[in-house]
């Protein structure tokens, strides 16, 4: 007796020792519901929404990593087309400049053997030049070294008497054909 005395009257005895009193468990239920209802009411959109907002921008973050993925593989594959066009271009630059090289000598040669030919024309013609000079020279040098030889030689041989008759006989024939 004195157990149902003891836990009537002591306020932290309870009937069970699990569960609350009955009252507690009906307030408590329907103030959880309360919350519940407005947690639903007022809170759900806004989670609903942040999530899909989330779900949105991880969506476009995969979608733009996809199309950075897209771009960059176009890029690589341009990028090796462009090196396959590059090697290519490369040997036809190469071919071209050897063409340009080949005319290039052809031509220079040419240029050569032309300009040489001029050369040799004009050696020709200025050592026909010097030759018939030299000759000349030559010639006229004879003839004042023959003359001054002469008049030696005459005036060496000649005595007064005789210069004075050559003398008269040349002005006589000057005279005479006047």
């Amino acid at each position: 007796m004195s157990g149902v005395l003891f836990g009537a009257g002591d306020p932290s005895q309870t009937h069970h020792w699990l569960l609350p009193e009955t009252a507690e468990i009906i307030y408590g239920g329907i103030a959880s519901l309360i919350i519940f209802s407005a947690l639903y009411k007022f809170a759900w959109p806004m989670i609903v929404k942040s999530m899909q907002a989330r779900t949105a921008k991880i969506q476009k973050e995969l979608d733009g990593a996809a199309a950075a993925r897209t771009k960059s593989e176009a890029d690589a594959t341009g990028i090796r087309r462009a090196l396959g066009d590059i090697d290519a271009e490369r040997r036809r630059i190469l071919a071209e400049a050897e063409t340009q090289a080949a005319a290039i000598l052809v031509d220079g040669r040419a240029r050569l053997v032309k300009e040489v030919a001029e050369l040799e024309a004009k050696a020709e013609a200025d050592l026909a030049a010097a030759r018939g000079r030299s000759g000349e020279e030559l010639r006229g040098e004879i003839v004042r070294l023959s003359s001054a030889a002469m008049a030696a030689s005459i005036v060496a041989s000649l005595n007064d008497r005789a210069h004075q008759d050559l003398i008269e006989g040349f002005i006589n024939s000057v005279g005479a054909t006047k």
